[in-house]
């Protein structure tokens, strides 16, 4: 019974350092229309950006189909994550790599080639941009920080554009 209660306490006092409340993680907050704390969302924003950058990477140089869009996507989402780091400065670090389910979806669309890969590059593109716009739709509404809330607001609308350009080419 003591070790149950030593490795609960041990849980509770390293989950800030697990660094995603369960509620984002499990895309509950997301459903109920939480606000996420500034922590989550800038983990979530970043990993985000990474994951738009390698997935779009890794498509415009294997499919033609989705070549113009994926550039755009490496481009917009550079900027974002440039101005992500800005924001946050020297207040919080920024994640080195995606989550593990965006692990998964690149390594799946790395085993992918010509339609097939693009196809499921679309797919992911619309999920993703799905969840952005959730995100910093949230933040935006009610986050803690003045500068992140201000940012996500103005970045909205150009997830937004991106949700729609590519479920223009889901089509």
């Amino acid at each position: 019974m003591k070790t149950t209660t030593v490795l609960a306490v041990l849980l509770l006092a390293a989950s800030p350092a697990l660094a995603q409340s369960v509620g984002e993680k499990s895309g509950v907050n997301s459903v109920l229309g939480v606000t996420p704390s500034t922590e989550d969302f800038v983990l979530q924003a970043a990993q985000s950006d990474m994951f738009e950058i390698q997935s779009s990477k890794l498509a415009s140089t294997q499919s033609d189909k989705v070549k113009d869009f994926a550039q755009q996507m490496v481009e917009a989402h550079s900027k974002t994550t440039s101005e992500l780091k800005s924001a946050v400065g020297s207040k919080m670090t920024l994640p080195t790599d995606v989550s593990s389910s965006q692990k998964s979806m690149l390594d799946d669309l790395k085993t992918r080639k010509g339609d097939d890969l693009a196809d499921q590059y679309i797919d992911d593109q619309v999920s993703a941009h799905k969840d952005a716009v959730s995100l910093f739709q949230r933040y935006a509404d009610g986050g803690d920080s003045p500068e992140l809330k201000a940012w996500a607001a103005k970045t909205l609308p150009d997830l937004q554009h991106h949700l729609e350009m590519a479920q223009a080419l889901d089509k």
